[in-house]
């Protein structure tokens, strides 16, 4: 079976490690051929093992509304063909108006939803209220047009949240939705044994990973810490990422005086050896197509406290793994952070179990599946 993933680029993200995770995976299995599209050579990721298998291509398609799309998709298409695929499974937005711009009936495509795709929403012609949502109709009706084009197509829905978006927007009878969670190199985030057993103390060592974005909602975490300083509280908060709200954030660690209780790390590639130093994971996002810092924070063994994003809803056991907070209220949260705080036999327990928990999601079972999911579809017998 010759599989094919087209992903943008390989920068730092929860899609890019996955797809990587999931190439580097399929790559060791017998019967299998598989490549890895990239537009860009943007690849932050150490891919020296599957290095062979990446072809950057150089693509890209501007839709428009009153003028003549523009396709930058011969060398693509060139590709497909003589790689002759039976199956292509894009990941992110751009890749999807990309890919599905080219043709080749002759596979059958997959559509990794990382998150709502907003552009696929119904909406109706008349009741469009601006550009956005204008663009948002016609990128839809153009997707859908590729689909039927391609023969059809078939969406990984991440999470419930995720599934039940899809299902109410796109048409039944072009596509078909599956929900396959998505999954980590579990091995790289077990902590080792010299650090498994730990004993808390102040400061409290809180650690949250994510793009600085609106929202990722950073500004919550750092109101948080706040809070607990003027309690008396010693604490300390990493945030480990880069993004546009990074001078909002530094200025309100300014204005309130958190230099010395929280670090802005940046991106970084160890990220399970910040885990390992930490205590818990606390997570901010407004909303969450799945939550895969959830799962490397519970291999690492941290318990997690995280508002509710959607997605990240199937991730949690209340008081087992952590705790889900509903709505954006910050006593509430401080209160779950100092509930584990107090309570070191709860915080053992609860430790104890985000590894087992993680442990469902590990990339070998999930390939596995995956390629049950290929199978089950591809026009190739075996």
């Amino acid at each position: 079976m010759k599989i094919l993933h087209i992903i943008p680029n390989l920068r730092k993200g929860g899609a890019e490690r996955l797809a990587t995770d999931i190439v580097r995976e399929l790559a060791k299995r017998e019967c299998i051929e598989v490549r890895l599209v990239l537009f860009r050579d943007e690849i932050t990721y150490d891919i020296d093992d599957i290095r062979h298998s990446i072809h950057i291509i150089p693509a890209s398609v501007q839709l428009s509304i009153r003028q003549k799309n523009r396709y930058q998709i011969d060398e693509l298409q060139k590709f497909l063909e003589d790689f002759q695929p039976d199956i292509i499974h894009s990941h992110l937005f751009e890749a999807e108006i990309i890919s599905r711009s080219c043709f080749f009936p002759n596979a059958r495509w997959f559509s990794h939803s990382h998150d709502r795709m907003k552009s696929l929403r119904k909406l109706k012609f008349k009741a469009l209220l601006n550009k956005n949502q204008l663009t948002d109709f016609y990128e839809r009706k153009y997707l859908i047009n590729r689909y039927n084009k391609n023969g059809g197509n078939h969406f990984i829905a991440i999470s419930n949240d995720i599934e039940s978006f899809l299902k109410s927007t796109l048409p039944y009878n072009i596509v078909k939705i599956n929900k396959l969670e998505n999954a980590i190199d579990s091995n790289r985030f077990k902590r080792p044994r010299l650090l498994e057993e730990k004993l808390l103390a102040q400061p409290f060592k809180l650690i949250s990973i994510g793009r600085l974005d609106t929202n990722k909602n950073h500004q919550f975490l750092l109101d948080c810490i706040f809070n607990l300083k003027n309690r008396g509280f010693q604490f300390h908060l990493t945030i480990v990422g880069e993004g546009d709200t990074r001078p909002q954030l530094e200025q309100i660690i300014n204005d309130l005086e958190l230099h010395s209780e929280v670090t802005l790390a940046g991106v970084k590639d160890n990220v399970e050896e910040l885990l390992w130093q930490s205590d818990l994971y606390v997570h901010s996002a407004l909303t969450e197509g799945f939550g895969l810092t959830l799962i490397e924070a519970m291999a690492a063994g941290l318990p997690v406290i995280t508002l509710d994003g959607g997605g990240n809803r199937d991730l949690m056991e209340e008081g087992k793994n952590g705790f889900l907070i509903e709505e954006e209220n910050v006593e509430l949260f401080v209160e779950k952070i100092l509930e584990l705080l107090y309570n070191p036999a709860l915080y053992k327990e609860m430790s104890d179990y985000a590894q087992l928990f993680a442990q469902k999601f590990d990339i070998v079972p999930y390939v596995d599946n995956l390629i049950k999911l290929y199978r089950k579809e591809s026009l190739c017998v075996e």
